[in-house]
Formats: C-alpha cells, sequence, structure tokens
C-alpha cells in the first residue's frame, strides 16, 4: 500500500511500554510494518505561538499535497507517449545518509527512511521561520509550475488547432498538404485556378457541366485531386473576369468554390510551423535513450530503489564526466524542471508532516517535550480498521473520554469540534502516496 501513519505519543515509561506493546501487535497480527520516525528538538516558543502553527500548518499540508499532486499530473500529460514510465520519474533526493544525499530514492523508500535536512531547514531556527521558508519555497514552486505549463499548454493548443485544421473535412481542412504546385495555373495576368468541391453522387453532373457554368472556361481544365467521405476536390481552369459569374452558378449546381489560391510561401510557412510546433511538444519531454543504471541499497527490513540520476545542479558522488554527460540525456525542459521541483516539493511536504507531528504533540502531550513518533504502513486495505482498534485499544489511557467516543460512536465529546472520525487518543496524521489516483 502506498498509505502511511504518522502518530506519536508520550515518551515517558508507560507510553514507550504502549508502543511496544503496539509493535508486537500489530507484527504478530501482519498489520502494518512500524518504523520510528525521527523529528529534530525545535524552538518550541509559546503556547499561543503553536496554536497558530497548527492552523497554519494545517493550511500549508494541504496547499503542498494538492501542488505535488499536480505537479505528478504534469509529468503525465508531459509523458503522455510513455505514461508507463511515469513512476520512475516521480522520485525524491536521497538524504537517507550523507554519502546519498545526491541519489534520487522512490517516495516510500524516503518517508520511511525520513531524516530531516538540518542544513535546508535549520532546527535552531525559531519554528516560525521554518514553516516560513517552507511556505515561500513551495509558493515559488507553485508559481514557476503555473508559468510552464501554460506554456506548454499554449503549444499544445497552437498544435492541436493546427491538427485539427488537417483532420476536416474538405470544406473546413487545410489544403497545404493535399495541393501542390503542379495543379494550379500560376503566374498568369488572365488566368486562374479554383478549387471546386462536388459531392460523390455529383461528378459525372460536374463532369458534364463545368466547361458550360460560365463563359470562359478552359475546356479539360478540371481534375480530381482529393476527396473525402462526402465529396471531391476539383481544379478548374478559367480566365478571372468571370471568377463571380462562375461561383454563382456553381453554387446554384451544388458545387462548392473553396477560397483558395495558391502561395507557395504561406504553405511552407504553415508547414514549417507545424513541424516546430511538433518539434517544440517532443522536446519538453524526450526521455533519454541511455538505459537508467539501477541499483539497491538495503536497509533493516526495508529495500530502498535508488536510480544514481543525480542532482541536475551537483554530480552525485563517484560519477565520471561521461555517465554525467549521458545521465539525462534527451530529456526536456519541462519534464527535467518537474522532476526536480516535484522532488523539492514533496521533500517540504514531508518535512511539514514531521513539524505537524511536533506541535500537535506539544499542545497534546504539553512540556517539556517528550514524545516518540511512529511511521505505520498498513499492509493492505482490508487491515487498517483491525489496525486502528489496536491502537485505540493500547492508547486509550491518553484520553479516555475521546477512547470511549470512538468505540461508541453515539457518545459527544464535549468542546471538540473536530468530528470523531479525525480525533484518536493519539497524534494521527495521513499521508497517501496515491498521488496519480
Amino acid at each position: 500500500m502506498s498509505e502511511f501513519w504518522l502518530i506519536s505519543a508520550p515518551g515517558d515509561q508507560e507510553n514507550l511500554q504502549a508502543l511496544e506493546r503496539m509493535n508486537t501487535v500489530t507484527a504478530k497480527s501482519n498489520l502494518s510494518y512500524n518504523t520510528k520516525f525521527s523529528i529534530p528538538d525545535f524552538k518550541v516558543g509559546t503556547l499561543d505561538s503553536l496554536v497558530g502553527l497548527s492552523d497554519e500548518l494545517g493550511k500549508l499540508d494541504t496547499f503542498a499535497e494538492s501542488l505535488i499532486k499536480k505537479m505528478a499530473q504534469s509529468v503525465v500529460e508531459v509523458m503522455e507517449d510513455a505514461k508507463g514510465k511515469v513512476p520512475e520519474n516521480l522520485l525524491a533526493n536521497g538524504g537517507l545518509k550523507e554519502k546519498m544525499k545526491y541519489l534520487k530514492i522512490d517516495l516510500k523508500s524516503f518517508v520511511t527512511h525520513f531524516e530531516w535536512d538540518m542544513a535546508k531547514y535549520p532546527a535552531k531556527q525559531p519554528l516560525v521561520s521554518v514553516v516560513d521558508t517552507l511556505a515561500k519555497q513551495l509558493a515559488q514552486i507553485e508559481t514557476d509550475l503555473k508559468s510552464r505549463t501554460a506554456a506548454y499548454n499554449t503549444l499544445k493548443t497552437n498544435l492541436e488547432n493546427l491538427e485539427k485544421k488537417s483532420m476536416g473535412n474538405l470544406f473546413t481542412r487545410t489544403l497545404s498538404d493535399i495541393v501542390s504546385k503542379e495543379d494550379f495555373v500560376l503566374g498568369s495576368e488572365y488566368l486562374v485556378t479554383l478549387l471546386v468541391i462536388v459531392p460523390k453522387s455529383s461528378y459525372a453532373q460536374w463532369q458534364k457541366t463545368y466547361e458550360s457554368l460560365s463563359d470562359m472556361v478552359v475546356p479539360r481544365s478540371t481534375k480530381l485531386i482529393a476527396e473525402d467521405n462526402e465529396g471531391g476536390l476539383f481544379t478548374v481552369t478559367l480566365f478571372r473576369k468571370v471568377i463571380e459569374d462562375f461561383k454563382t452558378k456553381a453554387k446554384e449546381n451544388k458545387f462548392t468554390v473553396r477560397e483558395f489560391y495558391y502561395d507557395e510561401k504561406e504553405i511552407k510557412r504553415e508547414r514549417e510551423e507545424m513541424s516546430r510546433l511538433l518539434s517544440d511538444k517532443k522536446q519538453q519531454y524526450q526521455t533519454s535513450c541511455v538505459a537508467l543504471k539501477k541499483g539497491s541499497s538495503t536497509f533493516p527490513d526495508h529495500k530502498v530503489k535508488v536510480t544514481p540520476l543525480g542532482n541536475p545542479d551537483r554530480p552525485a558522488a563517484g560519477q565520471t564526466d561521461r555517465e554525467r554527460e549521458s545521465e539525462g540525456e534527451g530529456e526536456g525542459p519541462l519534464l527535467r524542471w518537474l522532476k526536480v521541483n516535484f522532488s523539492e516539493a514533496f521533500i517540504a511536504w514531508i518535512h511539514i508532516k514531521a513539524l505537524r507531528v511536533f506541535v500537535e504533540s506539544v499542545l497534546r502531550y504539553g512540556l517539556p517535550v517528550n514524545f516518540q513518533a511512529v511511521l505505520l504502513q498498513p499492509h493492505k486495505k482490508s487491515s487498517t480498521k483491525r489496525l486502528r482498534e489496536v491502537l485505540n485499544s493500547v492508547f486509550r489511557h491518553l484520553d479516555q473520554v475521546a477512547a470511549a467516543s470512538i468505540l461508541d460512536a453515539s457518545v459527544e465529546i464535549p468542546g471538540l469540534q473536530l468530528s470523531t472520525q479525525d480525533y484518536f487518543p493519539y497524534v494521527y496524521f495521513h499521508i497517501d502516496l496515491s498521488l496519480l489516483d
């Protein structure tokens, strides 16, 4: 499953024993895989400031999750011709160990082996400053995402409009890819070639009558150059002075003259525009032709899949110049930006989860700061109900009223604003990595 439960309980002896009981029961019943979730000691400040931060972090959490889902969807759209490779492009920078800092790993492994990034978000700073840094970082990524996706969508729209022109019927579609220079009388002061759409049922009538629809029509000048399900596109050559008369008579006979005059420069420009847009769109993606070298690093009880793609701005340790040149070869600018900034946004999101656990634990369990955070990964969807019952039973002593209300939904908690479905005796936050659902 791609679902995680991030919980915390007080760090005193009684509750550490409760955590051990939880681990024993969940392991024995094969309910979840549990690991400690390390959170540094922050400068707490006042309880009033923590209450304000709790609200702000809740909003920032929602914003961050929404942003990374948008970015994941953008990767899907850019990789429309290779959607099966999307997951391997939604990775997170390392941070598991210093030597692995510039490697990229799968999202589950990053969450399971989370370590706070002290360099980017110093724990010695006031909590308000750390939260502000995260908020500004995500806001900048969102701004850049809007700008880049808008440019890409404009490109797609322009290309789709050109493609639509070549997919319509003979009345609406572009003719630049159908006609050729040889179909027209060009450079004549007196003669001009028109294009006429004739219904399929009227081919014979056209052949019999086109020369007499007007004076000064060149005999035997018609030729069928294209047709669709409804009719055919015929040429006819006549004197310029009778164009309007010919159009009127043609309309009376249910023949339609297309307003088209052969302009070699315009046709060349349209074809080049189509080629350019196709090329530009393709270049935004362009997956590497270099096979990704996959290694693996195994942690206790958990295997971490590692893809040595490296940080685009800084090479991974031990890489040769040739490896650095080859990796990412052919990868388009939009996909490259999405991969790098998806990783940044995802990492920021998990840091926000850690901050929420810290703030809520202090507000719930009081000072001095003393709690233990644990990450649970339910083994399967069908076991989540049983897992919740185990947690509620093990930590029931933390809030007897809340625990009782959870076991008996008919009991209301006086003064509690949240629904009983959102409140538990222990601190709880949900992490869902199903970003493409």
